[in-house]
């Protein structure tokens, strides 16, 4: 039985980024946010050993290593431990990217710009079981992805961002929407963001036309 003044167990987490700088404070950051660092490595090699060592909760790991694409190496890091959920870091916001890495099994893709708060707050997400995204919007050229790869892409949406996509389809304001799900318009927008970058579009009035078009909103 757990003692009353215990304090619950920490998630562990394993990074991978070939900035040591810049992973020793992340480390340092994630500590002092209630997350236990196992190991932390700068190749994709190091980050499947320790994978493979650690069976952490969550692998968070640069896009762009010294051997490698981080979201190329998704399948071979997700079946040495398949438990531990996979998120991208990067200073890269590629849409394409994006998509490819949900598509592939990545648990959340995260731009190197969030706050520490924020950082905290998606990997808690992460490890309830949500798929995170939250990159800036980019201006990329793209293709519309056809019937299957929007059904693909919609499934990994949240129940509330769902919500909102259902508010945008039937051409609500951010108002609106405050006013309908009762949160803040900080909030709506998050959500709103979210949903954007994970079916891979630019605009609002982008979301509800795919959304109608390829019916992503049907039981």
């Amino acid at each position: 039985m757990t003692a009353p003044d215990e304090e619950p167990r920490r998630a562990d987490v394993v990074v991978c980024d070939d900035h040591t700088v810049f992973t020793e404070a992340l480390a340092a950051v994630l500590e002092a946010h209630g997350f236990r660092v196992r190991d932390t490595a700068a190749t994709l090699a190091g980050a499947l050993a320790a994978v493979r060592a650690a069976t952490p909760a969550i692998l968070l790991l640069d896009r762009h290593l010294p051997d490698g694409d981080g979201v190329a190496a998704l399948p071979t890091l997700a079946a040495a431990s398949p438990r531990t959920r996979i998120v991208l870091l990067s200073a890269d916001g590629d849409p394409a990217a994006v998509r490819r890495a949900v598509d592939g099994g990545a648990a959340g893709y995260l731009h190197k710009t969030a706050g520490v708060r924020d950082l905290a707050h998606a990997l808690r997400r992460v490890l309830d079981g949500e798929t995170v995204v939250d990159v800036p919007a980019g201006r990329s050229p793209r293709q519309s992805p056809d019937a299957a790869a929007a059904h693909r892409l919609a499934a990994h949406l949240t129940p509330r961002e769902r919500e909102c996509l259902a508010l945008l389809v039937e051409g609500a304001s951010t108002a609106a929407m405050e006013r309908r799900l009762g949160v803040s318009g900080t909030t709506v927008r998050t959500h709103v963001q979210a949903l954007l970058t994970k079916l891979g579009v630019h605009s609002r009035l982008e979301a509800a036309s795919l959304a109608v078009r390829h019916r992503l909103l049907l039981p």
